[in-house]
């Protein structure tokens, strides 16, 4: 065997040897159990402490309204920020087949063909010289020090890590497009006990106005019913101004240029699901802003062992096969057959400290993932404590203001018929009436407050994105 060949051998042997230890998720602080969390009993409506987390639900699940499940549907096919992720996702997958890519040997063929004339000065009695060449050239770096799987070990994890920011927008948008949908039909809500109360105060108005016409009751009472219709006409304008808003804010979440949006069931149909959280360890694989962060930590991991790489020496092999001849009929002539075999190693010796310097900043990257990765995880901890509160506050306001409507129709009801009967002047009237004209509005908007509140803790705890439901025809299949 000759020294040529032992030398490729012996760094082949040493080839794939890493400069720098695999990576390993990092020990993290993780609760045994989420703050604020449910106790058994109030984990579901129906009850039972093991119910599923309410991250493994599938959206439409979460969200029953089939009109809102259509326009989840419309959003995920058409919104343009998801669109831009997507685009990522094949940029950094086209990434990491170009970087894979240099593992292996190049192979490439060059044909060339000349002419020629030497001066007769200098070669007495030269003519034209013709040449003609094909040679295929094969090229390999070998993997030394593993510079180039980390290289592609960090390309697959910035393609994970796109995948998982597509993940996360999916996840974000699904939620604005439930919150706005369920604004919308609070909106409408509220719109429909204004115009009622419109309704309702315009006959008092008239019944007033009729007494006063006849003398038996003050123009103060005509005034003070004037005053609670123009509250009620204001809050309609408001309203109606707010739907469009809203309307057209929708339509922008879905890709569409502003216009209206069809409803479906009423915000007093939209029922409150249960709220079973799951184990906190949970996060660490299915929220998709916390699996980007790792993927990035990952990533810059890798590339320190790239950053070390090329601190030592690298190895290329270059070979060539193929014919030169001067005519071009005699290239398929055995004699025209050439070929060449080369190695060529590469060490840096001096650069001033710059390698030393590249992968200590490699390393301060690598670092700076890791911090952004354990702030990360804590405000995902976070923002699940947060909406667990929330669910469960908003969900004792919601009741507590139902109790303060059927309240104050029954109190309006019977400061009217005082009212009527003499007892008390107008004044009890209105209040009574503004009174339960607040408590309307609030029921209905803590109503929404508690809805919005089960789609933010579904958010924290990464649910979302799942499969589309099976069709009914395919579901029929044997």
């Amino acid at each position: 065997m000759s020294r040529f060949a032992v030398a490729i051998l012996s760094v082949a042997l040493v080839s794939g040897c890493a400069l720098t230890p695999d990576y390993e998720r990092p020990e993290l602080d993780v609760p045994e159990a989420y703050s604020q969390a449910p106790s058994a009993g109030e984990t579901t409506q129906q009850g039972g402490a093991e119910a599923e987390s309410l991250a493994n639900l599938a959206w439409w699940d979460v969200f029953q309204d089939p009109q809102l499940q259509t326009l989840i549907r419309s959003a995920l096919a058409e919104n343009k920020d998801l669109a831009v992720t997507l685009s990522r996702i094949a940029q950094v997958g086209a990434q990491l087949t170009s970087t894979k890519a240099n593992q292996y040997p190049f192979l490439d063929i060059t044909a060339g063909a000349g002419r020629s004339k030497h001066s007769q000065l200098s070669v007495p009695g030269a003519g034209i010289q013709e040449s003609y060449s094909l040679m295929g050239v094969l090229s390999f770096e070998l993997d030394l020090w593993r510079k180039l799987s980390r290289a592609t070990e960090a390309a697959r994890a910035d393609l994970l890590a796109s995948e998982a920011v597509h993940r996360h927008v999916a996840i974000g948008l699904m939620a604005n497009v439930a919150n706005a949908y369920l604004l919308l039909r609070d909106l409408d809500q509220r719109l429909f006990i204004a115009e009622s109360t419109v309704l309702s105060r315009q006959n008092s108005l008239a019944i007033i106005q009729a007494r006063f016409d006849r003398g038996t009751v003050a123009e103060l009472d005509v005034n003070q019913a004037q005053v609670e219709l123009a509250v009620a006409e204001v809050a309609i304008a408001t309203f109606q101004r707010q739907i469009a808003q809203t309307e057209h804010r929708l339509s922008t979440l879905l890709g569409r240029n502003p216009g209206p949006i069809q409803r479906g069931l009423a915000l007093t149909q939209q029922l409150l699901p249960g709220i079973p959280t799951g184990l906190p360890s949970e996060l660490l694989q299915r929220r998709p802003d916390v699996v980007a962060a790792e993927q990035t930590l990952h990533a810059e991991t890798a590339l320190i062992g790239v950053a070390e790489a090329l601190r030592y020496p690298s190895l290329s092999l270059t070979g060539s096969f193929g014919a030169v001849s001067d005519e071009l009929s005699d290239l398929n002539d055995g004699n025209a057959e050439s070929w060449g075999v080369a190695g060529n190693i590469f060490a840096p010796i001096f650069n001033w400290g710059q390698l030393k310097a590249q992968s200590a900043a490699q390393r301060a990257r690598a670092e700076q993932a890791l911090h952004t990765y354990e702030a990360t995880l804590q405000q995902a901890f976070r923002e699940v404590a947060d909406a667990l509160v929330e669910v469960r506050t908003y969900r004792q306001e919601y009741q507590a203001y139902r109790r303060q409507a059927v309240a104050a129709r029954n109190a309006e009801r019977l400061s009217m018929a005082r009212y009527n009967a003499g007892v008390v002047d107008y004044l009890e009237v209105q209040e009574a009436s503004r009174s339960l004209f607040t408590a309307e509005l609030n029921e209905s908007q803590s109503h929404q407050s508690a809805l919005n509140a089960v789609v933010a803790l579904y958010q924290a705890l990464g649910g979302g994105w799942v499969n589309e439901p099976p069709t009914p025809a395919a579901t029929q299949i044997p």
